[in-house]
């Protein structure tokens, strides 16, 4: 009895490494989706970034002259996600006392997803449509967990320029329907 107890996680283990690694052979075996393919191209972009912010309309809060603003990427749960994570230079990481918004992209069937996770208290879902080039992945608005009383994050556009250099647009929404923009030209720091 003591040794079938003890064998019994090791097949278990055993036989989950082996499904792993067939899920693996089959998704490199098939042809990418479209959603496959923009996921990959996100996944590129990988890293730690440094942007430059324009803010339309104006708004003080939020531009370059409150400090260098900061984007860093990075692939995790064996590449099915990308946490993409805003924070100011400088500023702490306190939850209670500053930004710092969270988004995750993610394949869900043929559909390449967005989760932002707002300071605003909620959840914007987004859902991406790619372009012909496939250097652009527009994130358009699906639904939404959490009120909306503070407003919510609406819109999303990644261009890749190179390597080195991306775009990021995001329009919020305020609660009276407003649209405020803010572009983010971002250059590649490692």
């Amino acid at each position: 009895m003591k040794s079938l107890r003890f064998m019994l996680p090791v097949v278990l283990l055993s036989l989950s490494a082996l499904m792993f690694s067939q899920t693996d052979t089959k998704k490199s075996d098939a042809p990418k989706s479209d959603a496959q393919k923009s996921f990959d191209t996100i996944k590129t972009l990988a890293g730690t970034w440094t942007a430059k912010i324009t803010v339309d309309p104006p708004m003080p809060n939020m531009d370059d002259k409150n400090g260098p603003m900061q984007i860093s990427m990075r692939v995790t749960s064996r590449g099915n996600a990308l946490v993409h994570e805003m924070y100011s230079v400088g500023v702490p990481d306190d939850p209670t006392r500053y930004d710092h918004p969270v988004t995750m992209l993610y394949l869900d069937g043929n559909h390449l997803n967005l989760i932002h996770y707002c300071d605003a208290g909620n959840r914007p879902h987004m859902i991406a449509r790619t372009s012909a080039d496939g250097k652009t992945v527009e994130f358009d608005f699906a639904d939404i967990s959490g009120g909306t009383a503070f407003g919510h994050m609406h819109h999303a556009v990644f261009t890749l320029v190179d390597a080195n250099h991306h775009i990021e647009d995001w329009t919020y929404m305020t609660p009276g329907d407003k649209a405020i923009h803010a572009h983010f030209d971002l250059q590649r720091v490692n």
